[in-house]
């Protein structure tokens, strides 16, 4: 019989590797996501002048978009751009999520750290803001698209006719229900890939795309809590909103400083110790 020499032998064949399937459930329920709230208030009332001084910039900087987009004659995209600002808030809220796990860890916090804060997994962050303002600038497009779609090729309202056309004309109103419902696809896509994935980025050392994906997971086998927290956002900067941004100033580190302890419930299952926070360099070895 012929022999195949050095070849004449198989390797030794291993089982596959069982498919890992983690616990994406928690124990939270919709109640817990008020928890989130009234911690994150003790946060925002612990040294209140950091958390107020953040939410004053956050203000003056959306006050001077605002502005910006009037003085250059693209008020017309004022609602989706104030919708849009929720997808890039996470983002945002960086230092307020520094000032929490600080206060947590009972490390000292100043003004500087929540500036200046250091990303535990470096430049990963990058990908993540990248997408969210990708995603802004895409619902920005889409809100363009949708009324050439219902009006034609005629010139965009200036913003004080904006609620007379879409609430006194039937395309109007047909233009507002069709925009609410892709605007929504648009908030529950970001919100499902963001809403802890930065606190996770500043956590712990980690890359984007798994950061994201393991957030979404989360996200959709937790939808009872997940959509009550998502509703007291909306309805939080619904506030600020009909306040022209002031409230901004309060709601916004507030709900930074929640969303910290909701990333902290959320992030293990229950009854698994959540893993400890390093203070180690972003790229240094573990």
């Amino acid at each position: 019989m012929a022999t195949l020499g050095k070849f004449d032998t198989l390797p030794p064949v291993l089982p596959p590797i069982a498919a890992a399937s983690p616990d994406w459930r928690r124990s939270a329920t919709p109640a817990d996501a008020f928890g989130w709230l009234a911690a994150g208030w003790r946060d925002f009332a612990t040294r209140p002048g950091l958390s107020l001084a953040y939410g004053g910039l956050i203000f003056v900087v959306s006050l001077l978009i605002v502005w910006g987009l009037v003085d250059l004659g693209y008020d017309y995209i004022l609602f989706p751009s104030l919708s849009g600002f929720l997808v890039v808030a996470p983002l945002a809220a960086t230092g307020l999520y520094e000032k929490s796990r600080r206060l947590a860890a009972g490390e000292t916090v100043t003004l500087a750290d929540m500036l200046f804060v250091r990303i535990r997994s470096g430049g990963q962050i990058v990908f993540v803001g990248l997408l969210l303002l990708l995603l802004m600038l895409l619902w920005n497009r889409a809100a363009v698209l949708l009324f050439a779609l219902f009006f034609g090729l005629l010139p965009f309202p200036s913003f004080d006719h904006v609620l007379p056309v879409l609430l006194g004309t039937p395309m109007g109103v047909l233009l507002l229900v069709v925009g609410s419902l892709v605007g929504g696809l648009f908030a529950a896509f970001s919100f499902a890939v963001s809403v802890f994935a930065i606190p996770r980025l500043l956590d712990q050392r980690t890359d984007a795309l798994s950061a994201m994906g393991r957030i979404m997971a989360i996200v959709s086998h937790n939808l009872p809590v997940m959509l009550t927290w998502a509703a007291i956002v909306v309805a939080l900067f619904a506030l600020s909103v009909a306040t022209a941004l002031v409230g901004l100033v309060v709601v916004f580190p507030l709900l930074g400083h929640a969303t910290w302890h909701a990333y902290v419930a959320m992030r293990s299952p229950a009854g698994t110790p959540a893993p400890a926070t390093s203070t180690t360099p972003a790229g240094a070895p573990a």
